[in-house]
């Protein structure tokens, strides 16, 4: 690594920064609560499934108790927080150079970076609603975990694994503008697929395959463990997983730059 490339990344981060932070500040111009909107979303999120599956519908999780409402809710409330990352990130990823032409014709804008703000962005809304997560278990629920350190370590590979698939559909975006529409619809199946409405050791041996293989089953399971059931990630799972990850994030690299060299003629 050159004496410069150190420099470079530090550029490259506080890029980074500045971007997400401007695509969080447009986000929430101009409405009453401003900032507030962050912290109260996971909180009405968190009350109203809490009043549908607790309250109507007296959902249970299996491996709770019978009569605990709240085990359900926290146990749901992570899989949908996890699954948001990748549907902010994913949503957003076909219609990213689209939107931001201006950068593409700059040669020298680094868009690569601009993938990563969406990601930026939903991790901001996800770690304030762990940190609820967290306070909520600790209160009234199986108490605080240690193991609740480890979240964000499971979340490394699982952010790799989402910034190298976004970097392929953002490129691919530019080519096929039908795209946008076909990311919808894999954000719902992974969404039905993955481990976020039912346990991954719960699934039927004829379905095992396409829930095991969803990206977003592994780190729902390992940061349920973390936060609610005080274990910490199996060592096994999380080198494999984190393999799979950077080898996505290689692949995504690779076709990005290819792919890049049409997107001015296109835009």
């Amino acid at each position: 690594m050159s004496i410069t490339a150190p420099r470079r990344l530090a550029e490259l981060a506080s890029l980074w920064h500045t971007l997400v932070a401007q695509d969080l500040a447009v986000r929430y111009r101009g409405t009453l609560l401003g900032r507030v909107w962050p912290v109260l979303m996971p909180l009405l999120m968190l009350a109203l499934f809490g009043f549908m599956f607790g309250v109507i519908f007296r959902s249970r999780w299996p491996g709770v108790a019978e009569d605990d409402h709240l085990g359900f809710i926290l146990n749901l409330f992570t899989g949908l927080l996890v699954h948001g990352v990748l549907a902010e990130a994913l949503g957003q990823a076909p219609t990213l150079m689209q939107r931001n032409s201006n950068f593409v014709r700059k040669m020298v804008f680094p868009l690569p970076v601009l993938v990563a703000v969406p990601i930026g962005a939903a991790l901001v809304h996800a770690a304030i609603g762990f940190v609820l997560l967290v306070v909520i278990n600790a209160l009234f629920s199986s108490g605080l975990h240690l193991s609740a350190l480890a979240v964000p370590l499971v979340l490394v590979p699982y952010l790799v694994m989402l910034y190298g698939l976004s970097l392929v559909f953002a490129a691919l975006g530019v080519y096929i503008r039908d795209l946008g529409q076909v990311a919808g619809v894999l954000v719902t199946a992974m969404l039905f697929t993955g481990a976020v409405f039912f346990p991954a050791d719960r699934v039927p041996a004829a379905l095992a395959s396409v829930v095991h293989f969803n990206p977003i089953t592994w780190p729902i399971d390992a940061v349920r463990g973390c936060l609610l059931r005080g274990q910490w990630p199996d060592p096994l799972a999380f080198g494999l997983y984190s393999l799979v990850a950077v080898a996505v994030l290689l692949a995504g690299l690779w076709i990005f730059s290819v792919l890049r060299r049409g997107f001015a003629d296109l835009l």
